[in-house]
């Protein structure tokens, strides 16, 4: 029994010894855990303003087309968020917001993306779509009882922000007027802005990007909607703000 044994601790010395003598072992050596393998969370990064064109971009119809200030509401399915008013008549026309806008206004009133405020940027052509297109904000909901000025009253205490027409001070250019009076009502810099336009009347959103630059160089984000604002397109700018910028955070940290 003593030699059987003997002969046990002898071949669990010897092994032991062997393994401890390896050349990849290391007393100070540590096996890496689960937790230390995996990389870090996707950071989060939003633009600190939301820059929506109105006319076939946040809704489906110019408003320079329609005849009368809207009043009367339709109602239907606000994206699952319950019934509430998805349209609102101007003569036989029904305006509606498109899908990604609504989908982006629900998403930034339920608090998806923190710092982020929302404004209008439309160059309606004359006071007559303005005030059309201000009478459809005050009727459209993005859930139940809290319409799209709702929304944009929430974000600015009460201050109307927007910039609507081309009446002057503004123009038919948003780089020469609507965007440098939103950087100025609002404080947020070219750079921290995300800009949706349908661009199908001009390239507003090239004029913008190209015109509305801080002295870094860095501007506008710009995104084209020719189909209205889809939730692909909201999407779309929200990866393309969040490449940029920390494009930007890279290049200054490397400097």
């Amino acid at each position: 029994m003593h030699y059987f044994a003997s002969l046990v601790r002898s071949a669990f010395v010897t092994s032991c010894t062997a393994f401890y003598r390896h050349p990849t072992y290391s007393p100070f050596r540590r096996v890496p855990s689960v937790a230390m393998s995996l990389s870090p969370p996707s950071e989060n990064v939003y633009p600190a303003l939301a820059v929506f064109d109105m006319d076939a971009c946040l809704w489906d119809k110019e408003m320079y087309e329609m005849p009368s200030i809207p009043t009367e509401t339709v109602e239907g399915n606000l994206n699952g968020h319950g019934e509430g008013v998805t349209g609102v008549k101007s003569g036989p026309h029904v305006i509606r917001l498109h899908t990604g806008s609504l989908v982006a206004l629900q998403e930034h009133h339920e608090g998806a993306y923190p710092g982020m405020r929302c404004v209008m940027a439309s160059s309606a052509d004359t006071p007559k779509a303005e005030r059309i297109g201000r009478a459809a904000l005050r009727l459209l909901e993005v859930v139940p009882g809290v319409t799209v000025w709702d929304v944009l009253m929430k974000d600015w205490a009460g201050k109307d922000v927007n910039q609507i027409g081309r009446q002057p001070p503004l123009s038919s250019n948003k780089s020469k007027t609507h965007f440098p009076r939103i950087r100025e009502l609002t404080g947020v810099k070219y750079d921290g802005m995300l800009f949706f336009d349908d661009c199908n009347w001009g390239d507003h959103c090239g004029m913008v990007s190209n015109g509305c630059k801080e002295n870094n160089g860095e501007g506008v984000v710009s995104v084209r909607t020719p189909n209205g604002l889809r939730e692909a397109d909201w999407r779309k700018g929200l990866e393309l703000y969040k490449e940029a910028t920390l494009a930007r955070r890279a290049r200054a940290a490397a400097s």
